[in-house]
């Protein structure tokens, strides 16, 4: 534990890296996909939070915004917690503003020592959030260099109350079913009464939907393209980056803006390392990222289905951003 008014770190590694197999296994399905967890190399981390700066992606904006004038209600809600437990924690700056609304103001709460574990599998979003988080006073960080599924595991059920994280909308990278299995794995890291703070992106317009995913600047083509730059890096491969566009989707009929690399020529790719030999047509394409969006009341039928009840929400109305605590059942 840390001492008084200061902060400690340690930092669990990262397991086997499925890597290569993962890129060999999607890359023959039909169509071709690959994980959009692999975008977060340490440059696909920079270029994310570039892309939360852009004036069109008002998602990180919207939930900041929800934490610092909400925290304080959440905290209450939720008190009396000891350990907060974030998935995919980013540069940290979203569990900062929550841990500093939910102080201010109360005495009691402000003294309150924290046991704060980050899950994700980029080391750089860890470093950023362990540096970013250790200007707070009587905490201890723990670092879990992982997927969620496995860190989910490695925190599951200490006896200490919980607060889970999952913000940013990362809920909607999960297809329905997806979704639900997921939930249902949360569930089964907590305790009765622990409580899951819940981040997601309500359905809007078409036209701004399109312009976040594909701005004007380029920056989320350039976070999309980062993708086969790392796999050329890490596992051997040939991708030619500029024979490569980034195209962003939305589909109606399933609520989700989907991302897809697309294929300028005829190519034939070859990645060694993950055994990997394809020919691609111009046009063909590789799908990289869904981003599913909710209707307003769908959250909370997620929640019960996964083990949860609803505690109380907040939504940020003219970005359509809703914020949900849940407890676990």
């Amino acid at each position: 534990m840390s001492t008084p008014h200061s902060a400690a770190s340690r930092n669990v590694p990262l397991a086997d890296n499925d890597f290569a197999s993962d890129v060999e296994y999607y890359l023959t399905l039909e169509p071709r996909q690959l994980p959009s967890r692999y975008l977060y190399d340490a440059l696909g981390s920079a270029l994310f939070d570039a892309i939360c700066e852009l004036p069109w992606y008002r998602i990180t904006r919207a939930e900041l915004g929800l934490l610092g004038t909400q925290g304080r209600s959440i905290f209450a809600l939720a008190a009396p917690v000891s350990r907060i437990v974030e998935l995919g924690p980013g540069n940290g700056s979203k569990m900062l503003t929550l841990i500093e609304a939910g102080r201010s103001g109360s005495r009691h709460v402000h003294h309150a020592a924290l046991d704060l574990h980050l899950i994700d599998v980029s080391a750089k979003a860890l470093d950023e959030a362990s540096h970013a988080l250790a200007t707070l006073d009587d905490v201890e960080i723990v670092e879990h260099q992982t997927t969620y599924e496995s860190g989910l595991i490695e925190v599951a059920r200490t006896g200490a109350r919980t607060l889970v994280l999952f913000l940013g909308s990362n809920i909607g990278n999960f297809d329905r079913p997806g979704a639900d299995e997921f939930l249902g794995r949360i569930r089964a890291a907590l305790e009765p009464g622990d409580d899951l703070l819940l981040g997601a992106d309500l359905v809007k317009p078409e036209s701004e939907l399109l312009l976040a995913y594909d701005d004007p600047l380029g920056v989320t083509a350039a976070f999309n393209r980062n993708l086969l730059v790392r796999i050329n890096r890490e596992l051997g491969g040939n991708f030619d980056v500029e024979a490569f566009g980034h195209r962003a989707v939305w589909n109606r009929h399933e609520s989700r803006v989907e991302m897809h690399l697309v294929s300028r020529r005829g190519q034939r790719v070859r990645i060694p390392a993950a055994r990997v030999d394809v020919t691609m047509k111009e046009g063909d394409t590789i799908w990289t990222e869904s981003s599913y969006k909710y209707g307003h009341d769908e959250i909370e039928v997620l929640l019960e289905r996964a083990g949860f009840r609803l505690v109380e929400r907040w939504l940020a109305g003219e970005e359509r951003f809703l914020l949900t605590l849940a407890r676990a059942k």
